[in-house]
């Protein structure tokens, strides 16, 4: 087990679903639980995800809640472009929320390499207190 608040996909992750949460608040009231809905929950998701993985014993749970992390991240990316195309969000705001999805990707990425190659070189029975502490 490890401490989630470390990591820094984490903290973008939460970093995002605050600047989701607020470029959401703007939308239409008819969108309170249509795509405004979607958005939080998928922000959200990938933050509580990165967390309860951490939160688990074993790298192939961690890695599980990694992968749902990403496919959150995923489907907010695409969530992000719909709000644009409806108009709910400028064109400013849809790239920084890419931006910033984008590369909560790329760490969720890394996270699962690095994940897999210590899962790899350790024995089956090995927590992650161990990988943790050699990164």
């Amino acid at each position: 087990m490890q401490d989630f608040r470390k990591l820094e996909v984490w903290q973008l992750a939460r970093s995002h679903a605050t600047a989701v949460y607020r470029q959401t608040s703007a939308f239409l009231r008819e969108e309170t639980f249509g795509l405004r809905a979607q958005m939080r929950r998928a922000a959200l998701s990938i933050c509580a995800n990165i967390a309860e993985g951490c939160g688990r014993l074993g790298d192939g749970e961690f890695r599980r809640f990694l992968s749902v992390a990403m496919g959150s991240a995923s489907e907010l990316e695409c969530e992000t472009v719909l709000a644009l195309d409806l108009g709910f969000i400028g064109r400013d705001e849809h790239d920084q929320l890419i931006a910033s999805v984008t590369r909560i990707k790329r760490l969720l990425a890394g996270l699962l390499k690095t994940v897999r190659r210590s899962d790899s070189r350790q024995p089956i029975a090995a927590d992650r207190h161990s990988i943790a502490d050699s990164r």
